[in-house]
């Protein structure tokens, strides 16, 4: 256990000591500064000359918004199309179907959103013109929509008054160019080298040590598998995602897939700082985001390393730990820190199975992704913690009396609307989505459906109550990790769901930009004695105490229903 312990610690502080330097790297890129891939200006250029864009066109936070929601658009329709009729396209030596309407719907939606909810089997129901095209190209483009946003904001925040928050498609194609698409081809050339496959062959017949012959799933997962990480994208090339061998060959891979998906939203937390001039407000920010992750991560792996306790009543020993739905070669801490960070950060990727772990264990997956502020996806997780921050910011003025400030502006009574709208609809919802499902399960179970409610859990009572809780959080949190104990393949999942991402993907998008760009319009006021410092440790407390009590206030019952029930019953 020990060893396991020392692996997961080395793991958490690599990836802090590579995110600040790549914090400033970042930064570097985004200023026009001199960096190590100057080398990709002439192919921005080219992509700038013919998809007719003016990189130095300056935008407004409307303009912006305007490019983003729009190109959106038109990838998502360019990825139904194409995931309803890949069957008969080329690209498919193993004769995949095409997908049907309602699951392409939610397919597209979901690769589109960062989200990776996957109601298909990721070998079996796509093909390799849909892996590749569809499904890597939106792994790319999603993640870099995240970053691009963030950007925005920071030119807002950088200025005293500004209406100008950058150009988006500059600031998207660098996203990719220079950040995304470099460190994914060294991930993939580190996969490859460990066993991941690499090719577009179809599959390959093995005879096993048994003598049985099996049909082995190949095809480009490599490229696939770094991006799905790097972007916290976290769908799988495979059914079982990382925990399939081929996905996540080694403890190695393992340890590297973890970090990919962690470091870009710390290093963009440096980045903030180091781009508005404002070192000391980062810091805070990544104090309380480690924080919150600590106290996620932590009980967790004792959790999940202390076993079962219904084993446990039948006399079996578990020395190392609750290993159910895990991969012996990962082990119960390993496993554990993944289901955290990966749920933290909404990459939704998975080395184990979340649908076995220990009650409280799922309670925390869960609570990581209704907070959605503790480092979070690419460039988002800090615009979801922008909102908790303007809530902190009016409660402390509130509370000594003063105007709320933030960074020299007024924060009045139209950006607290926003950011109370967007708080408010997480809760409405996972709770409203899940109330809807149980409702259905509990009152049309055996309706004259394709696919009767009865039919949608393998687990019945709390645990089935967990199921379809997660499947709604994880959806509004854009993260695609599930309890796979239910059978989502249906019309009413994944129309439902997809409708969710939707809203919770853009929304809270559109909400911090709009904020900052009524903020950065406001006339400067210059910092006096009395002006709230939100760059203090006071100051974060504040904002995690915020964070805690929204949370609690909007989610304990349904956890109380579900994880909660559920761990008193077995103990």
């Amino acid at each position: 256990m020990n060893t396991e312990l020392f692996g997961v610690i080395v793991t958490f502080l690599l990836t802090i000591l590579l995110a600040f330097p790549l914090g400033k790297y970042i930064v570097r890129v985004f200023k026009g500064e001199r960096t190590i891939t100057d080398f990709m200006n002439p192919l921005e250029r080219i992509i700038y000359r013919f998809s007719g864009i003016d990189p130095n066109k300056k935008m407004n936070w409307k303009e912006f918004l305007k490019a983003m929601l729009g190109i959106n658009l038109l990838w998502l329709v360019y990825a139904f199309f194409l995931l309803r009729f890949q069957g008969h396209l080329p690209m498919n030596p193993d004769g995949n179907p095409d997908q049907t309407p309602d699951l392409a719907f939610n397919t597209a939606i979901s690769f589109l959103v960062n989200c990776n909810l996957q109601h298909y089997s990721g070998e079996s129901g796509a093909t390799y013109l849909t892996q590749t095209f569809v499904l890597m190209f939106l792994q790319f483009v999603s993640a870099a929509t995240g970053i691009a946003a963030l950007i925005g904001v920071c030119n807002g925040l950088k200025e005293r008054t500004t209406n100008n928050l950058g150009n988006f498609w500059a600031i998207f194609t660098k996203s990719i160019t220079r950040l995304l698409l470099p460190l994914s081809l060294i991930m993939a050339l580190v996969l490859a080298f460990n066993g991941t496959p690499a090719s577009y062959d179809g599959k390959d017949s093995v005879v096993t040590l048994q003598g049985d012959s099996v049909q082995v799933s190949r095809g480009p997962a490599a490229g696939f598998i770094a991006i799905k990480h790097l972007g916290t994208n976290g769908g799988g090339y495979f059914g079982a995602n990382s925990t399939h061998p081929l996905e996540n060959p080694n403890y190695l891979t393992n340890m590297m897939e973890v970090m990919a998906q962690v470091i870009i939203p710390v290093a963009l937390i440096f980045a903030l700082g180091f781009y508005i001039n404002r070192k000391k407000l980062a810091y805070v920010i990544f104090g309380v985001m480690t924080v919150g992750v600590l106290c996620l991560v932590i009980p967790t792996m004792h959790w999940e390393m202390s076993g079962n306790p219904e084993i446990t009543k039948m006399g079996i020993t578990q020395t190392a730990g609750a290993m159910e739905g895990k991969e012996v070669r990962f082990g119960a801490a390993a496993s554990a820190y993944w289901s955290i960070m990966t749920t933290v950060i909404s990459t939704g990727s998975v080395n184990a199975m979340h649908d076995s772990t220990m009650p409280l264990s799922g309670m925390m997956q869960m609570l990581a992704m209704m907070i959605n502020a503790f480092y979070g996806g690419c460039g988002v997780g800090i615009l979801n913690y922008l909102i908790y921050l303007i809530i902190a910011v009016f409660i402390s003025g509130l509370m000594v009396g003063r105007t709320p400030e933030f960074l020299g502006h007024k924060v009045e009574a139209r950006e607290v609307k926003i950011a109370a709208m967007v708080t408010l609809l997480s809760a409405f919802l996972v709770k409203g989505g899940t109330a809807l499902a149980a409702y259905l399960f509990a009152t049309h179970a055996g309706g004259d459906w394709a696919v009767k409610p009865e039919n949608w859990l393998n687990n019945p009572g709390y645990h089935g109550f967990s199921e379809i809780l997660y499947e709604f959080t994880s959806s509004n949190a854009n993260n695609g990790s599930g309890f796979e104990g239910l059978g989502d393949n249906n019309i009413f999942w994944n129309v439902s769901t997809g409708i969710i991402l939707l809203l919770s993907r853009f929304i809270p998008i559109i909400g911090p930009v709009a904020i900052i760009g009524l903020l950065a319009n406001k006339k400067y006021i210059p910092a006096s004695g009395g002006t709230l410092r939100t760059d203090s440790v006071t100051f974060g407390a504040v904002t995690f105490a915020v964070i805690i009590i929204i949370n609690a206030l909007s989610f304990f019952p349904a956890l109380a229903l579900g994880p909660l029930a559920e761990y008193f019953s077995i103990r």
